[in-house]
């Protein structure tokens, strides 16, 4: 099961930052476009999801220490067309990273102007990116949580994830059988919100 124990889901899972009512900060405004607010959103986590990698990069998660891209007995490979690749650890993350900023930057994807068309498939491409962004914080949980804790980072972790999956739940951008890896730390952060 990696670094993450029961003992720690019940210890560590609740410390997160003073985040107030994150569920409610997360909730379409009224008179909000759905599309914008996805995007924004999506924006933010995906930033967070870097800065989270971020503290592991250098030295944390490596080609060496992480030789695949796992989460509690589970192996994620990136898949792009028809080809299945099984990377290491970082090179999945980068891809995935990419992948995402790839379609923040593609205008008929994400567009800047506001009151701009966004695509039908709009949703789907959320999801992609959301699939992408959980499975990495899957990996950092099961594979690097000590270091977060040795740094004193936890709770910023924690925050951050916890907002990640209260955005997720609200749009129902992630289904129930990708979440499973985090079943118990997801369960503890969301129901102290």
């Amino acid at each position: 099961m990696g670094e993450a124990s029961s003992s720690w889901y019940n210890s560590m899972a609740v410390s997160t930052l003073g985040s107030g009512n994150l569920r409610e900060a997360l909730k379409l405004p009224p008179g909000e476009d759905k599309n914008e607010w996805l995007a924004v959103n999506i924006i933010d986590l995906v930033n967070q999801v870097r800065m989270v990698f971020g503290v592991l990069c250098e030295s944390e998660c490596t080609d060496s220490k992480c030789p695949s891209m796992t989460a509690h007995g589970r192996q994620y490979t990136w898949t792009s067309d028809e080809t299945v690749l099984n990377t290491s650890a970082p090179q999945y993350i980068d891809l995935s990273l990419t992948s995402c900023q790839l379609n923040i930057d593609d205008e008929t994807v994400f567009p800047s102007e506001i009151g701009k068309q966004f695509p039908a498939n709009f949703e789907e491409r959320c999801q992609t990116i959301m699939r992408r962004l959980f499975r990495i914080y899957a990996h950092v949980y099961f594979a690097h949580v000590s270091h977060f804790k040795e740094i004193k980072a936890l709770p910023h972790l924690n925050t951050s994830f916890k907002q990640f999956v209260l955005f997720a739940n609200q749009f129902h951008l992630l289904n129930k059988e990708e979440t499973e890896p985090l079943r118990e730390i997801i369960e503890n952060l969301v129901s102290f919100s």
